[in-house]
C-alpha cells in the first residue's frame, strides 16, 4: 500500500480541517550572514519579530465569514516575490544549512528520504563512510538507511515501494542516538500554536522542521507529501518549503494556514493525521 510520495495515494480528513482545493542559493544564504512524543504548548510570549521592511508582496489570506477560503497560490522561491519574502522574513535560520544540503528524493517513494538526508547533514551527525568518496563521509539516501537500530522501521525495498507514514520516519530517525525527534499530530495543534512553533523552531539554527502534508490542500496535484521548512515570514504568514520533489514543484511559499490544513488531513494507511517532526542534535 503506498503511503507518500506517489501520486495516487488518497487521503481524508477530519471536519473542518480539510479544503477541496532553488533556494535562492548558497551564496544568498552566505550573504545573509548567518524525543518526546507528545506535543507540549509553545510560550505564547515569544518576542516580536523585527520590524519589517514595507515591500510589496502578498498579504495574509483573508478568512471568510462563509467558511474557509481556496488555498492561496504557491509563491516560488526563485522568482523576485519569492526573493523578497526570504529577504523579509523574520525566521530563516535552517534556510542556508538546508539550502547547502538540498536534495532531490532518489526515486517517486523516497520524500521522507530525501527529508531525512537534508536534516542529518545540516545538521552535521557523524555519517558513515560513502564508497567512492575516501575519507570524506555525509549522509546519502543510501546509507541513511545504516542508522543502528532503524531497521525495525524502514527498508530501503519496503520505502522505495511505499514510502513510510510519519511514525515510520519518526522511528527511523529516532534511532540514531546523537538525535532528539519529536512527532507532532497535525490534529493536535492548533494554528496559534502551529504559527508560535513555525516563528520558534525557524529562529532557531539547531533544529529543523519535516512536514508530511497532503498535497490538494495546497493546490498542488498528488497525495501525501514530506518536506523540510526553511523559513517563515510572520508578515504575509507565509513559509518556505524546500520541495525534495525538485523535478516537480519548485522550493515555495505556501500559507502557513494551508499548510496546517494539509498536516491536518488523514493519512489512511497510518489511520492517523499527518503532521510534522522537530529534529535536534543531543
Amino acid at each position: 500500500m503506498t503511503r507518500q510520495c506517489l501520486n495516487h495515494r488518497q487521503s481524508s480528513a477530519p471536519p473542518g480541517r480539510w479544503l477541496g482545493g532553488v533556494a535562492l542559493g548558497l551564496a544568498l544564504a552566505l550573504a545573509m550572514g548567518g524525543a518526546s512524543r507528545g506535543w507540549a504548548s509553545p510560550n505564547p510570549a515569544l518576542p516580536s519579530a523585527s520590524p519589517l521592511p514595507t515591500t510589496p508582496l502578498p498579504p495574509a489570506a483573508p478568512v471568510s465569514p462563509a467558511g474557509p477560503m481556496p488555498p492561496a497560490e504557491p509563491i516560488p522561491l526563485e522568482g523576485p516575490a519569492g526573493q523578497r519574502l526570504l529577504l523579509r522574513a523574520s525566521a530563516r535560520a535552517d534556510h542556508g544549512p538546508l539550502a547547502q544540503w538540498f536534495e532531490t528524493q532518489a526515486n517517486l517513494a523516497y520524500c521522507g528520504v530525501a527529508s531525512a538526508v537534508m536534516a542529518l547533514n545540516s545538521l552535521a551527525v557523524p555519517a558513515p563512510p560513502v564508497p567512492g568518496y575516501g575519507a570524506y563521509r555525509f549522509w546519502t539516501q543510501t546509507n541513511a538507511f545504516a542508522i543502528p537500530g532503524s531497521q525495525g522501521f524502514v527498508r530501503p525495498e519496503t520505502v522505495a515501494r511505499e514510502g513510510m507514514t510519519l511514525t515510520q520516519l519518526h522511528g527511523w530517525l529516532a534511532a540514531a542516538p546523537e538525535l532528539v525527534v519529536e512527532r507532532i499530530h497535525g490534529d493536535r495543534l492548533s494554528l496559534a500554536q502551529w504559527r508560535a512553533l513555525l516563528r520558534r523552531s525557524l529562529q532557531d539554527p539547531d533544529d529543523r522542521l519535516l512536514v508530511n502534508y497532503f498535497r490538494p490542500a495546497l493546490g498542488q496535484r498528488g497525495g501525501g507529501h514530506i518536506s523540510p521548512l526553511a523559513a517563515y515570514d510572520p508578515a504575509s504568514d507565509k513559509v518556505l518549503i524546500l520541495d525534495v520533489a525538485r523535478y516537480r514543484y519548485p522550493a515555495a511559499w505556501v500559507s502557513a494556514a494551508d499548510l496546517w490544513t494539509a498536516m491536518g488531513a488523514v493519512d489512511a494507511s497510518a489511520g492517523r493525521s499527518r503532521g510534522l517532526l522537530l529534529i535536534r542534535r543531543r
